[in-house]
């Protein structure tokens, strides 16, 4: 569990986790996989979102899946990207987050993804929040905790409240 003091100096910056979906690269799910190659080439992404025409979330697209129908038995060979589309290669089933998330539930699905899509009540697609960003926000909370607090180790607690009832 995460301290409730931590937990708060952390979420003052929650604002900062999120990259708002209108600025992320993303694919539609019945785009031709040739076009998601074209996007994540451009974009230097190793995977992108995929959405379907009512912009709800249904996946991840990588350069290894579209990669991965480009072999044949002997060698890759682009035209067999030919006649597939993003949905017949996408991830399903990844972990996403509502804007109001819990702190934890972020921090571990971060410890094995680099970004998690942010969807609404309706899983349309809003955005996602990064392991960088989340990391940044560690990074400051690290350099900043003894700036504007005092930290008292509990151990020595005691010992400071007998000498404050002394006083």
């Amino acid at each position: 569990m995460i301290g409730p003091h931590v937990q708060r100096l952390l979420m003052e910056s929650k604002d900062e986790f999120m990259i708002d979906g209108e600025k992320i690269a993303s694919v539609m799910d019945t785009n031709p996989l040739s076009h998601a190659l074209l996007v994540l080439s451009k974009v230097r992404y190793s995977k992108i979102p995929v959405v379907d025409k009512e912009d709800h979330f249904v996946g991840l697209i990588g350069l290894a899946e579209i990669v991965d129908e480009m072999f044949d038995l002997t060698r890759i060979d682009s035209e067999n990207l030919n006649g597939k589309f993003v949905k017949d290669a996408m991830e399903t089933g990844i972990p996403t987050l509502p804007l109001d998330f819990k702190l934890e539930d972020l921090l571990h699905i971060l410890v094995d993804h680099s970004f998690i899509p942010v969807v609404d009540e309706e899983n349309h697609f809003l955005g996602i929040y990064t392991r960088r960003e989340v990391l940044k926000a560690v990074n400051r909370l690290a350099h900043q905790l003894e700036v504007h607090n005092v930290i008292v180790p509990k151990e020595e607690l005691t010992e400071i409240e007998e000498k404050l009832k002394i006083s």
